[in-house]
């Protein structure tokens, strides 16, 4: 499999210097034209956000299911991605998404009625103001 099938193969592949990535991991990539980037030495901050991500998605998602195969795999993570940036509140935006252009929160009423939808089978619920 190329990375590069659909057209969008990375630029860039920002990784850490763990033993566990050996010298035909970087092979793969280098081989559609992506260029690694290797963070320094005991720098466990460089690169704080895709481990922040990871972390989230592990332990949001992939901790609670059993993956099968690959496709199921892209599924689920593409699911997940779609609600980390679309309904996920985030601390940093005033619990508001990534994707978000709203003013933060809506003020609490006690006549509002709230529509929940379930993601991944249950696992993930996004909830919503439902329509008056």
């Amino acid at each position: 499999m190329s990375l590069a099938e659909d057209g969008r193969a990375p630029r860039f592949l920002i990784r850490d210097r763990n033993t566990k990535f050996v010298a035909g991991f970087d092979t793969v990539f280098t081989a559609d034209g992506t260029e690694i980037i290797r963070t320094p030495i005991a720098s466990p901050n460089a690169n704080a956000y895709a481990e922040r991500w990871v972390s989230s998605a592990c332990s949001e998602c992939l901790d609670w299911l059993l993956i099968r195969s690959e496709r199921y795999l892209v599924r689920v993570i593409a699911e997940y991605i779609e609600h980390y940036n679309h309904a996920r509140p985030h601390r940093s935006r005033d619990l508001r998404p990534p994707c978000s252009s709203a003013a933060g929160p809506p003020p609490p009423a006690a006549a509002q009625r709230i529509h929940r939808r379930d993601r991944l089978g249950g696992l993930i619920h996004e909830y919503e103001l439902a329509a008056a």
